[in-house]
């Protein structure tokens, strides 16, 4: 299975850069995992709706010009569907089991969210709390959640 992970943004520090290369490599026998990073948009903390707007649209054009017409899109919104690491793992089986050979992507957007067109382009909504992260960290929890399925779907043993 072939799995892309779309974020905005770049990762510098060098803690989750290491945990994430660490994870990446643990998936090697079980998918292809490939990690995508779009410029995020300058915004200061005084922003206009408008102008959030503006910015939030911007990073989503480069987002949606990473993904392909037969990709299925799982965008990571706080309003999105909350599932277990089992449910999740099931959700990843089936995709497998019924995408085709279709390419599975996640989007994380940056500090100020997704915007409307890459929400719509989105085939599930996916939340991982009521809680907002940073999307450094949630590139890495997303990263160990698709490690844990593949650990599960395959019957091998990982820590609960």
């Amino acid at each position: 299975m072939n799995i892309r992970i779309i974020g905005v943004g770049k990762i510098k520090e060098k803690y989750f850069t290491s945990a994430i290369n660490e994870y990446l490599k643990r998936l090697t026998p079980y998918c292809k995992l490939q990690l995508i990073e779009v410029k995020d948009e300058p915004a200061s903390e005084s922003l206009s709706e408008k102008e959030l707007e503006i910015v939030k649209r911007k990073e989503g054009e480069r987002i949606l010009n990473n993904i392909k017409e037969e990709d299925f899109v799982v965008s990571l919104e706080i309003l999105g569907k909350q599932m277990t690491s089992e449910k999740f793992a099931e959700f990843i089986s089936a995709e497998m089991d019924t995408g085709f050979g279709r390419n599975m992507v996640f989007v994380i957007g940056g500090s100020n969210g997704l915007s409307k067109e890459v929400s719509t382009r989105s085939n599930y909504k996916l939340s991982f709390s009521k809680m907002t992260f940073p999307h450094q960290l949630m590139r890495l929890v997303l990263i160990e959640q698709i490690y844990r399925a593949f650990r599960i779907i395959n019957n091998h043993p990982y820590h609960k």
